[in-house]
């Protein structure tokens, strides 16, 4: 009697592995199908060859007094203030955190190389946002986030600062 649920037992794992395909060959193939799209978006998306222009005559321009802001699109967002104080209608936000604590880690950094940042929470997106300074008018805030990203070229994360409309 032993031996027949022995050889049952045996027979039953027998057919489980074999009705069972492996399944790294699926991940494999939806990896390396994944590969070929990105591959063929990267190759559809570079640019063909320019032709050659001749270059027109160089004509002197009036000189420049002061140079152009560099404005960029502004997100609107319903923000409310979680620390720091000040906050006012367009903000330079330098980063956006879903958990409070990395927020505050931020604003820490950013109080010792001397701004006065805040932390502010926009419900809808379940973010904390890092404000590093805000403005009453929209070209200040855009003259504060390219001298931001001036003071730290070699931050990344910080090239990535963006202009925050607060809505009421």
């Amino acid at each position: 009697m032993r031996k027949i649920v022995v050889l049952g037992m045996g027979l039953c794992v027998a057919l489980a592995f074999s009705s069972c395909k492996s399944s790294e060959s699926a991940y494999k193939k939806a990896y390396e199908k994944a590969k070929q799209q990105e591959l063929a978006e990267a190759t559809a998306e570079t640019p063909a060859q320019t032709p050659v222009v001749e270059a027109a005559p160089v004509v002197e321009a009036a000189p420049v007094t002061k140079a152009p802001v560099t404005v960029g699109t502004v997100r609107e967002e319903k923000v409310e203030l979680v620390s720091g104080n000040g906050l006012k209608a367009f903000s330079v936000v330098c980063g956006s955190f879903g958990v409070k604590a990395n927020a505050e880690g931020l604003k820490a950094t950013l109080d010792n190389d001397g701004y006065n940042a805040k932390v502010v929470y926009a419900a809808e997106k379940n973010m904390y946002r890092v404000v590093v300074e805000s403005f009453d008018t929209r070209e200040e805030a855009a003259r504060a986030r390219d001298a931001f990203k001036a003071k730290y070229p070699h931050r990344e994360d910080f090239q990535a600062a963006w202009l925050l409309y607060r809505v009421y």
